[in-house]
């Protein structure tokens, strides 16, 4: 059956996008499938679309011979010339088959391959379009819900919005047309996968530069984005144009523009705030409305001490934490606040530890305070000529606070291992026979250990009453066998 198809070709390539030379290819290998099932694999066989006819063609080549051997491979001169008349021993001769012996199953396999590659290629399509669409905001509509996952119409594709990428509360039904970001576009097995989400920071950032018509000709630029989904977030914003308020261009006249935005992410708060290289101005600007008083800054660890004052404390750390999380992850450091009571009673606290280094009094201890030295152990790393440089004082002098200070942290190392080795000592003690115990009568060690009472920490947790019943002894007498046992443990004794 010769099929015209030109105009199917013409009518998939317009339809899928895909590429006529590849619907050319999966129909010729269709075919030769389907011929080979059907007129046998180890035939000869090859499959050409013929452009000017519009059909496919089936050929069965067999080499010219003089005496054939395989009727399936070979052909004799004689049989050949019928159909060509100049062919020669050697030659490799095409014979068109009839399409209509193709069997229906056979057919049918055709169909199937040619809308599996159709499928495929179409899939292929669809990836490189949104590869490229990854980062950037799409429309389309709510196709359908499946546990939770929105799974939106994009026109030539699907998309899925996973749950956990949903604003918390948005509620959306099929047929509301939704806008989100391109998380991620990834092949599979069944062919594509595009990843949308309405959390990412960027997707804020995306819809400023939609609103916004400075940041999106590079005017203003978005520095970095914090957010806690449906509730606030945080913008900084700066201008390289001196001209131009990077704040006031993103907020909009009356907040037309950041209400644009607001709308579209059903209420979250947005606070806007300039971007500064400095992370001590840029936190202050974070922490707005909050007034700051004080920062120490730990450049190595990333972390920011911040006081307040009292009055702004709450203020500061916002309502469960959020206002400083959102400062934090705007800055990219970790940030603790305390109000300045609370500081004012920890650095009395740092500087009376301080004044305990030999040489040190109030003064030089509100000096190292202030110089960011916060413990004994970090005067005693110091090297003398930095910290005669940092207090003003001689050499010597700062070489006495420094040995002072080595001295003190030794001393507390001294006490920590002597405690530590006393308590290891009062375990073995504990852990011994109860006939270690000196004085203890024999009769009552084999009673004490027929009870369950073998060791002298045993006989120390026992009950009173339990060593009345065993022992058949007093009140008093019991009460002096429980103190026995405890004195051997603390001091390895009994008086």
């Amino acid at each position: 059956m010769e099929v015209k198809l030109n105009e199917l070709i013409e009518e998939v390539v317009k339809e899928k996008g895909v590429d006529r030379k590849y619907i050319i290819k999966a129909l010729e290998d269709a075919l030769l499938r389907a011929s080979k099932k059907h007129f046998g694999s180890h035939k000869d066989i090859e499959v050409r679309f013929n452009p000017e006819l519009g059909e496919l063609e089936v050929f069965q080549f067999k080499t010219v011979v003089e005496e054939v051997k395989d009727p399936d491979l070979e052909i004799s001169l004689e049989e050949a010339r019928k159909i060509d008349p100049e062919c020669e021993i050697g030659d490799s001769l095409g014979i068109k088959l009839n399409l209509n012996e193709l069997g229906r199953i056979a057919a049918q396999t055709a169909k199937q391959v040619i809308m599996q590659r159709v499928r495929d290629a179409e899939s292929e399509v669809i990836y490189q379009e949104f590869k490229d669409k990854k980062g950037e905001i799409v429309s389309g509509v709510v196709q359908r819900i499946e546990r939770g996952n929105i799974i939106v119409n994009l026109g030539k594709a699907e998309a899925v919005l996973p749950k956990k990428e949903q604003i918390p509360k948005e509620v959306y039904k099929r047929g509301d047309r939704i806008r989100a970001y391109v998380l991620d576009v990834q092949r599979t097995s069944g062919g594509y996968q595009i990843v949308l989400s309405r959390t990412h920071p960027n997707f804020l950032a995306k819809l400023f530069q939609l609103e916004v018509p400075e940041v999106a000709d590079g005017t203003v630029k978005i520095m970095a984005v914090a957010r806690e989904p449906g509730e606030r977030a945080k913008v900084a914003v700066m201008s390289l144009d001196p001209d131009v308020d990077p704040v006031g261009a993103c907020v909009g006249l009356r907040g037309s523009r950041v209400q644009n935005v607001v709308q579209e992410l059903r209420g979250e708060k947005i606070d806007i705030i300039p971007w500064h290289e400095d992370p001590a101005r840029f936190v202050c600007n974070a922490l707005a409305p909050a007034k700051v008083s004080k920062i120490y800054i730990n450049k190595s660890e990333k972390t920011m001490e911040i006081v307040v004052p009292d009055d702004q404390l709450s203020l500061a750390i916002g309502k469960g934490g959020q206002n400083v999380r959102l400062a934090s992850k705007l800055v990219g450091w970790r940030i603790d606040i305390k109000s300045e009571s609370k500081m004012e009673k920890l650095s009395q606290e740092i500087i009376s530890k301080l004044q305990e280094i030999p040489g040190v009094g109030e003064l030089i201890a509100r000096l190292l305070y202030n110089e960011g030295f916060y413990s004994v152990e970090e005067v005693a790393e110091v090297e003398p000529e930095e910290l005669a440089k940092i207090l003003g004082v001689p050499l010597e002098k700062a070489k006495e606070i420094v040995r002072g200070a080595q001295k003190l942290v030794g001393k507390e190392v001294v006490e920590e291992e002597e405690e530590l080795d006393e308590k290891a000592e009062r375990i073995r003690r504990g852990d011994q026979m109860v006939d270690k115990l000196p004085g203890l009568n024999p009769q009552w060690v084999q009673w004490l250990k027929d009870e369950g009472i073998e060791s002298i920490r045993d006989l120390f947790q026992a009950d009173k009453g339990q060593l009345m019943r065993v022992l058949k002894i007093s009140a008093q007498e019991a009460e002096e066998l429980i103190r026995k046992a405890k004195q051997y443990i603390d001091t390895g004794y009994v008086s």
